[in-house]
């Protein structure tokens, strides 16, 4: 097929059109089948890279949690010495107090810094306890990730067998695809691709088969059929949009050579 098919071009007939169409149907089908062979695959590998990432960036917080944790007990072991200190001196100065008065105010700083170093000391208990969950997060996070890892390798490798097996065969077809795009006018082909896309299958044309649509297996009255069979102008299912064309296109088309 080699006419080149223009929106302004009125002088091309209908019926090559229709088989402009149905060939790119055919090639577009083909590389579904070769998208098919590789399943979920390209999914399940995005979906375990995004995984990975969630899970580094995990670990990178919790090591960032950790630092302060361990920065927080540092400041408190510091604090309780300070009140130690401030504790000892108070206590000699207990030893050269002039009056009760004295006696009693120093008495009260040494229970504040008593107080102190017990609130030190429970913070540095919740502060350990808390440590010892982020470095156990941290421990079953990295278990994680080197399962997701290897999980990874294993999808890529299978992909990459996969795709090694099809690329030659995919880029041929559609650099077919991309040669009868051409050939068709924008408009049609707008609308292929269009109705293309909201087809579960993939199907934007078909053929009548079992005087029924290819796509939907509606029943197609009589007339309609033979109007189709005509291929005078472009006929849509009533019911789910595809483009039809009669079996007798296809027949043509298995035996066409490029």
């Amino acid at each position: 097929m080699n006419t080149q098919y223009r929106e302004e071009d009125k002088t091309v007939p209908i019926s090559e059109k229709l088989k402009a169409l149905y060939e790119l149907q055919t090639v577009a089908s083909e590389i579904d089948k070769i998208k098919t062979l590789r399943g979920e695959l390209p999914l399940e590998v995005q979906d375990l890279e995004d995984d990975i990432t969630g899970l580094k960036t995990r670990i990178s917080n919790y090591e960032d949690d950790i630092k302060n944790l361990d920065t927080s007990i540092a400041n408190r072991k510091a604090a309780i010495k300070e009140s130690e200190a401030l504790i000892a001196k108070y206590t000699e100065q207990q030893n050269n107090v002039r009056n009760n008065r004295e006696y009693d105010s120093l008495n009260k700083e040494i229970e504040f810094q008593r107080l102190e170093m017990e609130l030190s000391e429970k913070r540095i208990r919740e502060f350990t306890a808390e440590l010892f969950t982020k470095k156990e997060a941290i421990d079953s996070s990295k278990t994680q990730l080197k399962e997701r890892e290897e999980d990874l390798d294993r999808k890529k490798k299978e992909l990459d067998e996969i795709t090694a097996e099809t690329k030659i065969e995919e880029e041929k077809l559609k650099s077919k695809a991309e040669k009868i795009e051409d050939m068709i006018e924008s408009r049609l082909l707008t609308a292929f691709k269009r109705i293309r896309k909201n087809a579960r299958n993939g199907l934007a044309v078909v053929t009548v088969q079992r005087d029924a649509c290819g796509g939907c297996f509606n029943k197609i009255p009589p007339q309609r059929q033979m109007d189709i069979a005509n291929r005078k102008k472009i006929i849509v299912c009533e019911y789910c949009g595809r483009i039809l064309v009669d079996k007798d296109i296809m027949e043509v088309e298995v035996g066409a050579e490029d």
